[in-house]
């Protein structure tokens, strides 16, 4: 019975190693980053709330999110009452993995640069890294490309595995802003990740 266990260990432990290194190269929502019991919800801040009002919009208005990678910036735009979209706030991104340049292949480690929607079922008020969502990254376009890779976020918590991670405050506003735009029946919303600006 010894000799059968310690027989059956070693492909038993070398199975368990491969599947902490896959779940670690997939991306933000791997082993290291499990959802959490119970959910969150993101908040608007009263100063965010005199700034819509300044810029003539409505609370419930469409949002767009930009990312600028080399100034490690995260920038929500939302449209006023025109109909135009207008730079509402910028917020500092705490830290992304890889270089400048498109995400390739899974395990790269890079954070993905392109043109994504978000819907309301790619948001995750449970997740260990205070609120995220998922970038939808690969889109129609990476695959057609051959670009592979999953569970790529926009997160709080400032630790990076291929997404974009802001603090707990930041993502805490950006979720809440997001989250008003959903509630008032919108579908989607357009998330872009660039190089650079």
């Amino acid at each position: 019975m010894r000799l059968r266990f310690k027989h059956n260990a070693a492909p038993l432990m070398a199975a368990v190693m491969i599947a902490i290194t896959a779940a670690s190269l997939g991306g933000c929502s791997s082993a290291l980053y499990q959802q959490e019991q119970t959910a969150r919800t993101g908040s608007v801040r009263a100063a965010m709330l005199r700034a819509m009002d300044k810029l003539n919009m409505d609370r419930a208005a469409p949002v767009l999110i930009r990312i600028y990678k080399e100034d490690s910036t995260l920038e929500v735009w939302k449209q006023n009452r025109t109909g135009r979209f207008a730079l509402l706030s910028t917020y500092p991104i705490c830290k992304y993995s890889g270089n400048l340049g498109p995400k390739i292949a899974t395990g790269d480690y890079q954070a993905p640069e392109g043109f994504y929607d978000i819907t309301p079922d790619q948001m995750n008020p449970m997740s260990t890294e205070y609120l995220a969502f998922n970038t939808g990254f690969p889109n129609a376009y990476d695959r057609s490309l051959g670009r592979t890779g999953s569970f790529l976020m926009v997160h709080g918590g400032c630790r990076s595995v291929g997404c974009y991670a802001m603090s707990d405050a930041g993502i805490e506003e950006i979720y809440g802003l997001v989250d008003e735009a959903f509630k008032a029946a919108r579908t989607k919303f357009n998330y872009k990740p660039f190089r650079s600006a």
